[in-house]
């Protein structure tokens, strides 16, 4: 573990409840960086949901202020915390923080500095730059669900993980800003970041899409190598109903593959298209002869590129992870002890030292101090509802 995490003495305003955002802000906070959760004053908490315990890692290592955005008090008291602060994330409509008072030309003047990144569904510009939408739209309209697998019925089949907030729109955040950070190391200037989850989605699939730039072809599902068009990249059933992924990319590992299901018939044939469904079916038929794990056991280390697809729970008690210290465990004030998912970064940061605060109870008064408000002022916001 070293002595001082990549992100220690970064501090981050993050304005969302839910979504790519506070992904954004949770990898920010695993990576060193104090993050303070900015929500609204109780008559207005029903603007923004609020997510289980042990949702986004219980904010561990967060802390929450509480402030009237819509009030000059809040305002004001947003842009004295903004003035010291290096980013600010924020998931509102296109305009609304313009409207509010707190965008980025309102921080810059008072922090020239700031790393100002706005996370929307669709950017700021465009036609659909003020249409609500979810992970699944993300997915929809970037081209990724018309290029996966089909459901029972024909269509695209549903996603296991929010891959779009979490790929194409939180780790898209988390690099603009760490980016945007490097740059103002040398500059001294801030940066405002548009981050759209529909433009991150549109970069996952930049395989499939300069494809068809620069081919004409058009991809979908099993119409290229890595999308299952060949035997030898694709799931199949075990004997124990179980499944087994194969990705034998590599000719060596293809060739290894084929000798252990005793299918060396097919060694000179990896991409012959009028041999795929005779081979799959060979494939099949060898892998139904067996469980899964005995499989796995066999074939993980003898390099041929399958591996068990794993349930949930067989996840969380896996060696690997376990090895690699990727899970931990906190103490919720109201929810008790929570094992969760440790930080990404190995190494950087243990979060199990990482304090879970209750996010009811907002630490308003201490953050504003710290910014410089005195008691009096504090005070003063609070008697007329600008803070909580």
């Amino acid at each position: 573990m070293p002595d001082r995490p990549l992100l220690d003495g970064i501090t981050v305003l993050d304005l969302a409840s839910v979504g790519p955002a506070v992904r954004a802000s949770r990898w920010l906070a695993d990576w060193g960086a104090d993050v303070v959760k900015v929500g609204p004053v109780p008559k207005d908490a029903g603007v923004q949901i609020v997510p289980p315990a042990y949702a986004y890692s219980a904010q561990r290592g967060m802390r929450r202020v509480l402030l009237d955005l819509k009030s000059d008090g809040g305002r004001g008291a947003f842009l004295r915390l903004a003035a010291d602060a290096d980013v600010v994330i924020e998931s509102f409509r296109p305009g609304v923080v313009d409207r509010l008072g707190i965008g980025f030309d309102d921080v810059s003047t008072v922090n020239p500095g700031i790393v100002y990144c706005s996370t929307t569904g669709y950017g700021q510009t465009g036609p659909r730059s003020g249409w609500a939408g979810h992970d699944l739209n993300y997915l929809a309209v970037g081209g990724y669900l018309h290029c996966s697998g089909r459901a029972a019925g024909g269509g695209p089949a549903l996603p296991g993980a929010t891959i779009a907030d979490s790929a194409a729109g939180g780790l898209h955040a988390v690099a603009a800003i760490c980016a945007a950070l490097v740059a103002r190391a040398t500059t001294g200037e801030g940066t405002y970041l548009d981050v759209s989850i529909a433009d991150g989605v549109l970069s996952l699939m930049s395989l499939a899409v300069d494809e068809y730039l620069a081919e004409g072809t058009e991809p979908g599902p099993r119409h290229g190598l890595l999308t299952g068009r060949y035997a030898w990249y694709d799931l199949y059933e075990a004997a124990d109903g179980g499944w087994l992924t194969v990705a034998a990319i590599e000719p060596r590992f293809f060739a290894n593959l084929c000798r252990a299901l005793g299918a060396e018939r097919w060694l000179d044939h990896q991409y012959d298209d009028d041999a795929v469904d005779a081979m799959r079916v060979d494939f099949a038929a060898a892998f139904s002869t067996r469980h899964r794990d005995d499989w796995a056991a066999e074939l993980g280390p003898a390099d041929t590129c399958v591996s068990a697809v794993l349930e949930i729970p067989e996840v969380v008690a896996d060696e690997q992870f376990g090895a690699r210290g990727n899970f931990t465990e906190v103490t919720h004030p109201t929810a008790g002890t929570i094992r969760q998912v440790a930080a990404p970064l190995a190494g950087q940061v243990d979060a199990s030292t990482l304090e879970v605060r209750d996010q009811s109870i907002p630490d308003t008064d201490r953050i504003l101090a710290h910014a410089g408000l005195s008691a009096t002022e504090i005070g003063e916001l609070r008697d007329v509802g600008a803070i909580a």
